[in-house]
């Protein structure tokens, strides 16, 4: 299960947005929001460099390598409708990201430790893989082991869980329920997917 292990904080600074929610990297943005490197500032990027930098904040943001994202362009060509729309809602059905959006982690990368780690099972089987692809009526649930339950409730009285209309959360007992599949307008990334499309047609 690879992943980004480089530094997070120039990534943000690179990309101009907060794509790694971690407390050194959000602080590193505020303090130098230019690109990293001694002659970024004011430099235009090419159609080509544009277009890289949209597909990198899709892999940044939903902690996948360019192979995933590869096997997930492929499916969303095979699926009815706009393709980088497709694209975007497989990325978001993944259950690091649904675990995260449901409030209980901080992180994206929290979240996928935790799923690694067998904290959380889905329809009653844990599940180990983050990149698993949830469908409508899919039941997420923290392991009922009180320590774990612990960890995540105490995230969870820590800030509220974010207001996701495909998702239904359940605090007092832990649950996610998937009541359908997100919308393009779902998706909480600022990115231009359809030049995503265009770049890796090529």
């Amino acid at each position: 299960m690879a992943r980004y292990t480089g530094p997070k904080a120039r990534v943000n600074r690179r990309i101009g947005q907060l794509i790694y929610e971690s407390a050194g990297a959000s602080r590193a943005l505020e303090r130098r929001d230019n690109p990293p490197g001694m002659h970024q500032r004011g430099r235009r990027a090419s159609n080509y460099g544009a277009a890289l930098m949209e597909k990198q904040k899709i892999k940044h943001h939903y902690g996948i390598l360019e192979r995933q994202l590869r096997r997930f362009f492929d499916r969303a060509q095979h699926m009815k409708g706009n393709t980088g729309a497709n694209l975007l809602i497989l990325c978001e059905r993944r259950l690091d990201n649904v675990v995260r959006r449901a409030g209980f982690t901080k992180t994206r990368p929290q979240a996928r430790q935790g799923i690694v780690h067998g904290h959380f099972t889905v329809n009653g089987r844990k599940t180990v893989s983050p990149s698993y692809v949830l469908r409508p009526g899919d039941v997420i649930k923290v392991k009922t082991r009180d320590n774990i339950k612990t960890v995540y409730q105490a995230v969870l009285a820590d800030r509220s869980p974010e207001a996701v209309d495909w998702l239904g959360v359940d605090v007092e007992n832990l649950t996610v329920t998937v009541l359908g599949n997100p919308g393009r307008n779902d998706v909480s990334l600022p990115v231009n997917e359809n030049i995503v499309v265009e770049f890796m047609s090529r």
